[in-house]
């Protein structure tokens, strides 16, 4: 059996906002197709939404663009975060001292796959 699987990719880098914050947007369109994902997106209450989106388009028009498939059959296969570089300020607090704040951003890695009807999987399996 043939496996002739491409995967799309669309990476982001230094996004302003902490993984940890990224990791639950992304919880919530892993393993969606992507028309739902965006729609979810669009009507996500978090700020940092609006970039996750930006990069689930991107690898969209990768896909059409670069490997010619059709935008109906996609869905975010894997959709992780990364640590990238830490900002490190300080504020003035009492009797002389600071305290630091740390100001993270994020990688984030939108990974699409095409998802094959069930039709077409059947008959896969019996030719």
């Amino acid at each position: 059996m043939q496996k002739n699987k491409t995967e799309i990719k669309a990476i982001n880098k230094n996004i302003r906002t902490s993984p940890r914050k990224l990791n639950l947007l992304l919880k919530n369109i892993r393993g969606k197709k992507v028309d739902i994902a965006i729609r979810d997106l669009s009507f996500a209450r978090q700020r940092i939404a609006h970039d996750v989106k930006k990069t689930v388009q991107s690898a969209i028009s990768n896909a059409e663009n670069n490997f010619q498939h059709d935008i109906d059959n996609l869905v975010i296969s894997e959709a992780y975060v990364g640590k990238s570089i830490v900002l490190k300020r300080f504020r003035p607090r009492a009797k002389g001292r600071a305290s630091a704040i740390k100001k993270p951003y994020s990688i984030l890695t939108i990974i699409l796959s095409e998802a094959k009807s069930i039709k077409e999987e059947l008959h896969g399996t019996k030719s």
